[in-house]
């Protein structure tokens, strides 16, 4: 049987369900400082962005997505330019 959520407010949610999920110390410092870095107002709404990306993208290899990341963390650091959209696409479709 599942609870109805709270809301990020603090509000019974009957669109919501809670559900408890086991991660590591070290998993959790990290989904802490990922959310915070990127603007979510909470660890909840965090994860619900990450479940529904990876649900809503199945197709979606974890190789390619550790090549978004890396790529993503080298451009931040000043060790690689962005990319157009163009490229972007051109990458997804090599990877199929």
């Amino acid at each position: 049987m599942s609870e109805t959520g709270v809301n990020d407010n603090g509000i019974d949610d009957p669109e919501t369900t809670t559900i408890n999920i086991r991660v590591t110390e070290r998993q959790l410092a990290e989904i802490d400082a990922v959310w915070k870095e990127e603007g979510y107002t909470s660890r909840s709404e965090f994860l619900r962005h990450a479940i529904r990306d990876a649900t809503a993208h199945p197709g979606a290899s974890r190789d390619m997505l550790a090549s978004i990341a890396a790529e993503e963390h080298a451009m931040r650091k000043g060790e690689h330019d962005a990319v157009s959209r163009e490229e972007v696409i051109e990458m997804i479709d090599d990877e199929e």
